[in-house]
């Protein structure tokens, strides 16, 4: 069974544990350098952030999402886990707060693509380039229902 909560400084450990897992199994175009150089961003960052957990029986980070101001900036589910309704919970959340949710995904991860596609979001524009102006093209969604 999966809950949904507030993240705890505490949970850093494992919401970084989750971020890797997720990046490693759907994130292959990265250069080895900037996966890494992203990695030190992320855990400056992301533990401390607000983030909404979805979590096991055993209260064990499964995925978590990160929303600021109607746009999700993340949303990340263990690759162990992947398939399992996780990202779909989370999504649906942050839908039931802002039914205009926008986000942004990479171009080359044509999975993440098909499930915002699937889950009624659809295409509002293109960024050449990421939002640190690395070489990974963005594409910008926005749910749009119906």
């Amino acid at each position: 069974m999966i809950t949904l909560r507030t993240s705890t400084p505490a949970d850093g450990p494992q919401i970084m544990q989750v971020w890797r897992s997720a990046v490693d199994a759907t994130h292959h175009f990265l250069t080895g350098d900037d996966r890494r150089a992203i990695e030190e961003e992320v855990a400056a960052f992301l533990p401390s952030a607000p983030l909404l957990l979805a979590v096991d029986e055993l209260d064990r980070v499964l995925g978590f999402m990160f929303l600021h101001e109607g746009h999700m900036e993340a949303l990340f589910v263990d690759a162990n886990h992947r398939g399992a309704g996780i990202g779909r919970a989370l999504l649906k959340h942050a839908l039931q707060q802002h039914p205009s949710l926008t986000t942004d995904v990479n171009e080359q991860n044509a999975q993440a693509i098909g499930f915002y596609e699937r889950m009624g979001f659809r295409r509002t524009g293109r960024s050449d380039k990421d939002g640190q102006g690395r070489p990974y093209p963005l594409i910008h969604l926005r749910h749009a229902p119906g």
